[in-house]
Parts: C-alpha cells; sequence; structure tokens
C-alpha cells in the first residue's frame, strides 16, 4: 500500500471522527452549550482540534524542512524568495505603515505599534495581489504572443 491510499485512508477516519464530534456538539444545542452545562464536551472537543492543528502544522514544517535540505539546486531561490517577503514586508513596515493609538469599539486601546502592524499587513497585502495580478497579466500576454 503506497502512502497516496494510507494518507486518504487516514483522511477519511478523521473526517468520520470529526462528523461524529459535531454531532455531538449539535445535540448538546445551544442553549445547553450557552448555558455552561456541555462546556466541558466543547472543551474537549477544542483541545482535540487544537492538537490535531499543531500536528498538522508541525508535518508540514517538518516536510518543508526535509524538501528543501534534499532538494539543494533549488533552495537558492527558495532562498532569494524568501528574502525577497522579508524585504517586501520591513519596507511596508518601516515604510509605509504610519501607527496611531486609537481606541476600539469595546473601548480598549490598540497601541501604535498594533496599528502599524495591521497597516503593515495591510499593505504587505495589496503588494503582493499586485505583484500576483502583474505576473499573471504578463504570463498571459506571452501565452497570447505565442
Amino acid at each position: 500500500m503506497d502512502l497516496q491510499k494510507i494518507l486518504k485512508v487516514v483522511a477519511v477516519i478523521i473526517g468520520v471522527i470529526s462528523i461524529f464530534f459535531l454531532g455531538n456538539i449539535l445535540s448538546a444545542g445551544d442553549e445547553a452549550i450557552k448555558a455552561g452545562e456541555s462546556s466541558g464536551t466543547v472543551n474537549v472537543f477544542m483541545y482535540v482540534s487544537y492538537s490535531i492543528l499543531a500536528i498538522a502544522a508541525l508535518i508540514v514544517l517538518v516536510f518543508t524542512v526535509l524538501n528543501l535540505v534534499s532538494n539543494t539546486s533549488g533552495l537558492k531561490n527558495k532562498l532569494i524568495g524568501i528574502c525577497a517577503f522579508a524585504v517586501l514586508s520591513l519596507v511596508c513596515y518601516f515604510g509605509f505603515a504610519n501607527g496611531v493609538e486609537s481606541t476600539l469599539k469595546n473601548g480598549d486601546i490598540l497601541s501604535a505599534n498594533g496599528s502599524k502592524l495591521i497597516g503593515a499587513a495591510l499593505y504587505l497585502f495589496y503588494f503582493l495581489a499586485l505583484i500576483a495580478g502583474g505576473i499573471m497579466l504578463g504570463f498571459g500576454i506571452k501565452k497570447m504572443v505565442k
């Protein structure tokens, strides 16, 4: 049995378990959860989902590092991409974003640094969207020319 078949079986098993957990939560009802009667059940399921998320993230990180180490020919290009992303992030943070301390709707105060991080993330998203759009447009024009 190859790895792909094993992963499909594992995915089906996780799907069935998830449906069972969802059924348990839905059978408890909203009122029971709000009243705190079924909060233990919900907490258990949340901890299970947190642990599955952590395991999935760890597996992704391990296989990414293993792929980078085993494929050294593409390592230079990947490092260039990572460095370009880091430089663009720093340019967005230090060059474009400004931070202003402000009051939130619930009365809490958003610090100037938090406001600057949010602004930098928005600018980074806009730049990456423009870059991706430009690349797609460039390849589309190149394909039409051929």
